[in-house]
């Protein structure tokens, strides 16, 4: 089936099948630094909205928790369209971080969440490390959050438009930046794949005082029409992200080479969650919790249904608690 078609029939099939062979006899529950979460499976930021869109699928409160759209200080329009692009195995995406602005969102779209339960991290992201400094700012007298994301995936204006996440230095500062204006709130790092040492960015942002490092974000990528001879996506040879299936074995790499050089991290494992095995997998590279996304353009409710598969496969083999599969795949 296409990742993007319609909405997936397997969704009764697995709740049908969860009921039959588990009976709440796996501990789910996750731990990321400070951070308690009943199991460990949530949204990943850019894939189910700024609030409760995925609510009219399933209940978001079932979720360990639930990873909004990266936002910004400012209303941001986004790119040009087309934003979106499906490959072989996976897709192409340059919607370019749209969103209404942290003081809408705080106003309109946290409401709807906090009403249907959900945990909420918010994730920001910003072209200078002021951005997100008034960012935090603004998140610091804000009540009911669980964490915030610091999306560096982002262009840094200030240094010839690199990613933040291409540079420990600035990766630093932008952590930093955060805690200093919302120091009560814990932090997560999300990072890029498309660098020669992850591991050094890490230690970077963990020194910095993130708690949790969200591992990865998008690699970049790009897309020829070849009728027309240029890019696909509206943003031209900016090319845009890859997501999906073809990115999870670069993900599991990601988790497992972070995890080897920073034992006590919190890892958030995320690159083409499809099923529970694929967070089965990335819980043995080392993460300590998985984030679905891409998989949720094919079917809405493909979040619920990735935790449901992973209590089953747990429960078939008789592991007791989510946690034992940590790091167990590394031999």
């Amino acid at each position: 089936m296409s990742i993007l078609a319609g909405r997936s029939s397997t969704g009764g099939r697995v709740r049908r099948a969860w009921r039959a062979v588990t009976s709440g006899d796996v501990d789910l529950s996750a731990r990321l630094g400070s951070v308690e979460l009943p199991n460990p499976v949530m949204t990943a930021s850019g894939t189910a909205g700024h609030a409760d869109e995925l609510q009219a699928y399933f209940p978001l409160s079932e979720l360990g928790a639930v990873v909004v759209k990266s936002l910004s200080v400012d209303p941001w329009p986004g790119n040009a369209a087309p934003r979106v692009h499906q490959t072989p195995a996976g897709m192409l995406n340059s919607v370019g971080l749209q969103g209404p602005g942290l003081e809408a969102w705080i106003a309109d779209d946290l409401p709807r969440l906090a009403a249907v339960g959900a945990r909420v991290v918010v994730s920001i992201w910003g072209q200078r490390v002021e951005d997100y400094g008034r960012a935090a700012a603004m998140l610091a007298a804000v009540s009911g959050l669980t964490a915030v994301e610091v999306n560096v995936s982002c262009p840094n204006v200030e240094d010839r438009r690199r990613m933040f996440a291409h540079s420990a230095t600035a990766t630093a500062e932008v952590v930093a930046a955060v805690g200093e204006y919302c120091p009560a709130l814990p932090r997560w790092a999300k990072l890029s794949p498309t660098v020669s040492d992850i591991a050094e960015v890490a230690g970077a942002a963990l020194e910095a005082g993130a708690e949790g490092l969200t591992l990865v974000n998008t690699v970049l990528a790009m897309a020829i029409d070849v009728e027309a001879r240029r890019p696909v996506l509206g943003s031209g040879p900016a090319g845009g992200g890859l997501s999906g299936p073809a990115i999870r074995p670069v993900a599991v790499r990601a988790v497992y080479d972070v995890r080897t050089a920073h034992p006590e991290a919190a890892i958030i494992g995320v690159g083409g969650v499809m099923t529970g095995q694929d967070a089965v997998e990335l819980l043995m590279a080392g993460a300590d919790a998985v984030q679905v996304g891409t998989a949720t353009f094919r079917d809405p409710k493909a979040p619920i249904t990735v935790l449901r598969e992973l209590e089953t496969w747990c429960s078939r083999r008789g592991i007791r608690s989510t946690r034992e599969l940590r790091g167990a795949g590394r031999g």
